[in-house]
């Protein structure tokens, strides 16, 4: 069952998501299968990237994001490929990243719930 998100909530996801680049799950595995060197990080709760994550993401936490970003992409240039349960946190999250100077973040459209619909490879702690 689909989670039932705020109107407020909503309203500034939506605002986001029009703010920041967007990319597919099959975008992100396109640039693995090329080679192509990028970060992919969960933004999600500790919880949730532990019961499952995409193999090779880093954890860093909506939460404390911009506490901790630096020092796990301290390039501000580095390409960043966020993604959270669906796409609304990822997306606030990469507007934040944008906020602090990084330069080529993308947020993950689907996130978790479409990369492992979509049978990518999945890991747990």
């Amino acid at each position: 069952m689909a989670k039932q998100h705020s109107p407020g909530f909503l309203k500034i996801a939506h605002e986001a998501k029009a703010r920041v680049a967007e990319c597919t799950v099959e975008d992100v595995a396109k640039r693995r299968a090329a080679g192509e060197a990028f970060v992919l990080v969960d933004v999600r709760e500790e919880s949730e990237y532990d019961a499952g994550h995409a193999v090779g993401a880093i954890h860093v936490g909506k939460g404390v994001i911009e506490r901790d970003i630096e020092v796990k992409v301290p390039d501000a240039a580095t390409p960043v490929v966020l993604y959270c349960g669906g796409g609304f946190r990822s997306a606030l999250a990469a507007v934040t990243l944008q906020q602090m100077g990084y330069t080529n973040v993308v947020s993950m459209d689907g996130g978790f719930t479409a990369w492992a619909a979509k049978g990518q490879p999945v890991e747990k702690v």
